[in-house]
């Protein structure tokens, strides 16, 4: 269960609660999952105050066929070279490191940065864990569980064409939109335990006093960041969908 879509009654059951005022914590116990699952999962539609079961509903079913029907990016690229995504770039390996070095500065793990970048500085947005292996002259076992943080991220996702064995891991137009979502979900962790905490500690303490103050803080300010995530990722789209070569409106 854990590991499975929401249902749509469960999102129902989701918006529910919000009506009632009920903390992820609480609708989650009551669903029986995580509550980064919860949290992943409000944030990702409409945040707490815009959230709506159905929408929600359709909205992942839109996006699990879009990503069944991606075209698998392994035959992009035509050069030579690296064999995924043509002859290696004058600066490309350091532009890794560089990139690398400030994904870790956000609090990213070490090797974890190392993908990220390096599925970036592909052509083809994606790689196998063999050529990550390859490229980053690392064991399997380090590209496996930075792949399993950064899937669990949704920094990136997973695709396998058909009739073929291996995965490869994804970067996809949507991942910076995903990134705030993960950011807004942490927000609305902490300010979930904050507000645990004020009412176990008591809400006329100072600890309380000040676990409040810092719950409605993060609140707000993950409510604000998914507005503004989910209104730009909109502009941009159009503007893709609009403009020559899918550039960015001005």
């Amino acid at each position: 269960m854990p590991g499975s879509r929401l249902s749509q009654q469960e999102r129902r059951t989701v918006a529910a609660g919000l009506t009632e005022g009920l903390s992820y914590t609480e609708i989650a116990r009551r669903l029986d999952r995580p509550t980064s699952t919860i949290t992943r999962e409000v944030n990702r539609n409409g945040g707490p105050t815009g959230y709506r079961a159905d929408q929600a509903h359709q909205a992942t079913e839109r996006r699990a066929r879009r990503h069944k029907a991606a075209p698998t990016r392994s035959s992009a690229g035509t050069g030579t070279g690296t064999g995924t995504d043509g002859p290696e770039r004058t600066g490309a390996r350091d532009f890794e490191k560089e990139f690398t070095a400030l994904l870790i500065q956000t609090g990213l793990p070490g090797m974890a940065s190392r993908v990220l970048a390096c599925l970036y500085a592909a052509d083809t947005g994606s790689r196998t864990a063999a050529e990550l292996v390859q490229r980053l002259q690392v064991s399997p076992a380090s590209i496996s569980s930075a792949v399993r943080y950064l899937d669990e991220q949704e920094l990136i996702r997973r695709e396998r064409a058909p009739g073929k064995r291996h995965e490869r891991y994804v970067i996809d137009d949507d991942v910076w939109f995903r990134a705030m979502l993960a950011s807004a979900n942490v927000n609305a962790l902490l300010a979930d335990a904050a507000h645990r905490g004020a009412d176990t500690l008591g809400a006329t303490t100072p600890s309380g006093q000040r676990l409040a103050a810092m719950s409605q803080f993060l609140t707000h300010v993950g409510r604000d960041l998914v507005t503004s995530a989910t209104r730009w990722r909109e502009v941009f789209a159009a503007g893709s969908e609009s403009t020559p070569g899918g550039a960015a409106p001005e």
